[in-house]
């Protein structure tokens, strides 16, 4: 049995441990509100975007779960999945982003990554949110315009589309960003939805 995690008791609490001050406010209707994931078994980077219009992007929250490496397999998964859990309640996202990682000579690094993205795609689709994967080069298009960007270009397109001081930082927080925001400028047509759903009401 896992109590909460003291990480998820308070929004102010998940800002200042990841340097960013945003206020906090759940999905809104008219407006689209992105829950992007860079999955990690040891830092699983998360955050959540709001748009209202086409082009109002704001930062409501982000940050990174962080497991113990010493910890069990099934004990760190249980926790990042109760973390995730509490993000999608409180934030309400109309989707979730997550990054499709390709890789690599580390066949354990891999799994636990695989693993943690499952966690979040089950999560998401048990509570009939969009979920949808983007490629690293998915992401790195979306962003600066071209598929072979390297990391500090892509974090600082982000600083400058959500018009931050500095920016994000953890690396883990940035990236999960640059998902939400990959996952906007592929959806011109989910806002269309937002907006007309709005309308109606």
């Amino acid at each position: 049995m896992f109590a909460p995690s003291p990480r998820l008791r308070s929004v102010k609490n998940l800002e200042r441990s990841s340097g960013q001050s945003s206020p906090a406010k759940a999905s809104v209707s008219g407006s689209l509100t992105v829950l992007g994931i860079d999955p990690g078994l040891t830092r699983c980077g998360y955050a959540v975007l709001q748009v209202q219009g086409n082009t109002d992007i704001s930062l409501t929250s982000l940050g990174v779960l962080r497991t113990k490496p010493e910890d069990e397999l099934p004990a760190r998964l249980a926790e990042i999945a109760q973390e995730v859990d509490a993000l999608l309640d409180q934030y309400q996202p109309t989707a979730v982003a997550v990054e499709r990682i390709f890789f690599q000579s580390n066949v354990r690094t891999a799994m636990s990554v695989g693993q943690v993205s499952g966690l979040v795609l089950s999560a998401a689709a048990r509570r009939g949110i969009e979920v949808v994967q983007y490629s690293p080069n998915q992401v790195k298009l979306a962003i600066t315009g071209w598929g072979g960007a390297d990391k500090a270009q892509v974090q600082k397109m982000v600083k400058q589309r959500l018009k931050l001081n500095t920016i994000p930082k953890p690396a883990d927080a940035a990236d999960a960003a640059a998902i939400a925001l990959c996952h906007i400028a592929s959806s011109p047509l989910a806002m269309k939805i937002a907006d007309s759903v709005a309308a109606k009401k």
